[in-house]
């Protein structure tokens, strides 16, 4: 099996997909912008063979250099795990006639405006939206869609140029802001608790289901710079109040037409119970949620997700044991970090249910808070008992301090 990897080294978490295809024997052809040298050596050793591109996001020019290297060779499945590039890898698979999902298929995981219009067409509840371009066009759908409403870009990934809008002043104070993006899109503000729904799929079927909750949910935690960001994975799928949500997210996989591979939904349960579709993608989450899934289940889907879209079939276990939390720690001040204060001593009492930790060291620069959810860092627990789990987190999220200056 040779497979054509799109980004084996970036994002984060993308080397881990790397190996995960060259622990199943496969021959894993990398494409990228960084220089060859420049690559872990993890990856290194992963790869067969790697093609650098000058620019990863120019289309026209990677097909044609993908194309040219391929000559003579021919290959299995191109693939790829991060958002920019899913529309480059549907273009690759039709240029080079593997099989995998089509141009149309991936658009509809791509464009958020056309995604809801599929989803509503199925009969699932969607928020009513529309597609915008211009401030002109902006102020019309929000005076049709009404106060409290959403703006975030047609092709955008987590919550970067989301925003919540309350009113016409508000949106004229907005617009300048988000000038840059080409299309957007206006939609119903939906009050709710807000849950993922992830999968890795066999030909449409999820064979590996998860389901997560962000505490607070995102557009709050990315307005407020004092707050310690959770992400929780729910242990037990049976509850009432997580089972619509699966049924919702298997009824979007199907309007959509999932192939094979992982998928990232998001979406909304109302106090009144109304389980509200959010956005999906036809990629894994970020921000450490598939190291969340494994220590959920205690697996690999790095590599079970290269078992997927190679052959076809899952062999790890799906049993959830733990209810897996994440916190990431925004620093008090700016510059660089002085110091940390009550990492150890978490670590000391809880170490039982620390998974991982990767706070930013002392002298390390403070990342931008705002650009990134990972934040200056984060640490992982788990337990048994949902109660728990949160309590650890919470202990998590108010007894451990970064500190820069």
């Amino acid at each position: 099996m040779k497979v054509v990897l799109l980004a084996p080294a970036y994002p984060p978490e993308m080397p881990h997909f790397t190996r995960g295809l060259a622990e199943l024997g496969v021959q894993v052809y990398g494409v990228g912008d960084s220089a060859r040298g420049a690559l872990p050596e993890g990856v290194k050793r992963a790869l067969t063979d790697y093609l650098q591109v000058p620019r990863i996001m120019d289309e026209a020019d990677v097909q044609a250099r993908v194309h040219q290297w391929l000559r003579g060779r021919e290959v299995d499945r191109v693939e790829t795990l991060w958002e920019p590039l899913v529309i480059l890898a549907a273009r690759l698979r039709e240029r080079l006639g593997v099989p995998g999902m089509s141009l149309d298929t991936v658009l509809g995981f791509r464009d958020k405006q056309l995604m809801k219009e599929r989803v509503a067409a199925a009969g699932l509840r969607v928020p009513h939206s529309r597609r915008v371009r211009t401030p002109a066009e902006i102020r019309a759908a929000a005076e049709e869609i009404g106060y409290p409403l959403i703006l975030k870009p047609i092709a955008g990934a987590g919550s970067a140029d989301t925003y919540r809008v309350d009113g016409p002043a508000e949106l004229d104070r907005l617009l300048p802001r988000i000038a840059h993006v080409r299309e957007a899109s206006c939609e119903e503000f939906i009050d709710g608790d807000e849950f993922t729904y992830d999968t890795v799929c066999v030909d449409g079927r999820p064979v590996f289901e998860n389901v997560a909750q962000y505490l607070p949910r995102p557009l709050i935690a990315r307005t407020n710079e004092w707050i310690s960001p959770v992400i929780c994975t729910v242990r037990d799928l049976s509850q009432p109040v997580i089972r619509p949500g699966i049924e919702l997210g298997r009824g979007v996989l199907k309007a959509l037409g999932m192939g094979s591979g992982f998928t990232h939904m998001e979406w909304y349960r109302t106090s009144s119970g109304e389980v509200v579709f959010g956005e999906i993608g036809c990629r894994p989450g970020g921000a450490r949620l598939v190291d969340q899934m494994n220590f959920t289940c205690d697996i690999d889907l790095f590599r079970e997700w290269g078992r997927a879209v190679t052959v076809g079939r899952f062999e790890a276990s799906t049993e959830r044991l733990y209810n897996v939390a994440i916190i990431f720690k925004r620093a008090l001040g700016r510059g660089r970090i002085t110091r940390r204060e009550g990492l150890e001593e978490f670590k000391r009492r809880y170490q039982r249910w620390v998974c991982a930790e990767e706070l930013l060291p002392v002298g390390a620069q403070r990342r931008d808070w705002l650009q990134t959810l990972v934040s200056d860092g984060w640490i992982m627990v788990r337990h048994p008992r949902w109660s728990d789990a949160l309590e650890l987190a919470e202990l998590a999220a108010t007894q451990i301090t970064l500190y820069a200056g």
